[in-house]
């Protein structure tokens, strides 16, 4: 992958696929009224009431002036000035409401999964890569071959994923250790753009509890334009995967993530200090889903991207390439869209989020034996991404200082938010 900072992985990550053998597959009517004319009465010599079939004359009407036609052109200015807003902030609601649905949704298939699997949350890493330190080479050649990052078949009988050949697994793996991070729930550097599975809710292992395909609406925000935008094209494709070579990287991926902090072990994210998973040997060992002790304040999935209240532009300049968005925690007004581990969603406005973990700081303050400043807050500020935590240093505003979400203290053990001040 390349240097600096980079949105996707790049492509050193080698997206293959072997060939498999294709799977068989009133009128209306309108009614006559007959409508008879009245006369006038009128009144003749002899003093009778009497009946003319004669109109009176109309009377005539003046044309507008111009200052009767100013004052209608001002009033449906006016009216257009009042209305505007409102239908935009009535649109805006609604695409924010379909949002919490693809949410809602999610929370389901996340929920099923867990059912099927003992209450297991989604995974790509093995719970014995730690016994190899993390080393790829080490644990293909000496423990086994790991589950691989499927994306999906292709219209012509091609499997398509991340694959990780070599050592113990099939001969007919394609793949290597390049793309053995895909098996790790994130990186601890911004070599591949803090990637991992975090960011693969639309892998093939997954999507089968959703619709089945890597490409689908429930895996986008409607406000997420820029991906919406590229993905139309390979949810219109009859396959349940396609490369789409003008996208970046030729692959789209979900606006909504999951948190890379609770899929891994809590001990690596401790209060007590950050911990390198190669130091632990059950560090890629993905807790439970009913590990989370703060189910209601701890989130599990969110709008990776800045959608809400925006004001930033389309895309992030501080990336390279020019087709990053901006994340969800860059900006002090932004309101992320997010599905909790209890499977309420809900908006977090990012400046509460803020509040919330200097109260949780302050809270520390006299404790006798209390942690380190570093775990004190609700996001760890002690991993080998510093202070600056994900992307703060890119950030929009100099008022946006979080990570939460991302780098959750203590990890599913932990909170993002807090209850009532």
């Amino acid at each position: 992958m390349s240097g600096g900072f980079a949105g996707q992985p790049s492509t050193s990550h080698d997206l293959q696929h072997r060939r498999i053998a294709p799977r068989s597959k009133p009128c209306v009517h309108r009614a006559s009224c007959p409508v008879h004319a009245c006369g006038v009465p009128t009144v003749g010599n002899t003093g009778l009431v009497g009946w003319s079939s004669k109109e009176p004359p109309l009377k005539q009407r003046n044309a507008f002036t111009i200052v009767e036609l100013l004052v209608v052109v001002a009033i449906i200015a006016l009216l257009i000035a009042i209305l505007l807003p409102a239908l935009g902030r009535a649109r805006d609601a609604a695409l924010v409401t379909q949002s919490l649905g693809n949410l809602r949704n999610l929370a389901a298939a996340n929920a099923t999964y867990g059912a099927d699997y003992a209450d297991r949350q989604f995974t790509l890493s093995g719970d014995d890569f730690g016994l190899a330190a993390g080393n790829c080479g080490t644990y293909l050649n000496t423990i086994g071959c790991p589950g691989q990052a499927i994306l999906g078949w292709d219209d012509s009988g091609g499997l398509w994923g991340y694959w990780l050949g070599g050592g113990q697994c099939p001969t007919n793996y394609p793949g290597n250790c390049g793309n053995w991070i895909v098996n790790w729930p994130n990186e601890w550097n911004f070599t591949n753009g803090f990637f991992g599975y975090y960011r693969l809710p639309n892998c093939k292992p997954f999507n089968t509890y959703v619709n089945g395909r890597f490409y689908d609406r429930a895996f986008v925000a409607p406000k997420d334009k820029l991906t919406m935008e590229r993905a139309e094209e390979g949810m219109g494709d009859p396959g349940e995967f396609t490369i789409l070579p003008l996208a970046p990287g030729q692959v789209v991926f979900s606006t909504y993530v999951w948190s890379p902090a609770a899929l891994w072990s809590p001990d690596v994210m401790s209060r007590n200090g950050f911990k390198q998973p190669s130091t632990l040997p059950g560090a890629w060992k993905c807790p439970s889903q009913g590990q989370a002790k703060y189910s209601e304040l701890k989130t599990r999935m969110i709008e990776l991207y800045w959608l809400q209240n925006q004001d930033g532009g389309p895309t992030n300049p501080g990336f390279s390439g020019g087709y990053t968005p901006w994340y969800f925690n860059q900006g002090n007004s932004s309101t992320p869209n997010a599905m909790f581990y209890d499977g309420h969603v809900a908006g977090i406005a990012v400046s509460e989020v803020m509040d919330a973990d200097r109260r949780a700081r302050a809270g520390w303050n006299g404790v006798v034996g209390a942690p380190p400043t570093s775990g004190r807050g609700l996001w760890h500020t002690g991993t080998p991404l510093g202070a600056n935590g994900f992307y703060q240093q890119l950030s929009f505003d100099m008022l946006a200082d979080t990570s939460f979400h991302m780098l959750t203290t203590d990890g599913i053990l932990g909170r993002d938010v807090m209850g009532a001040k």
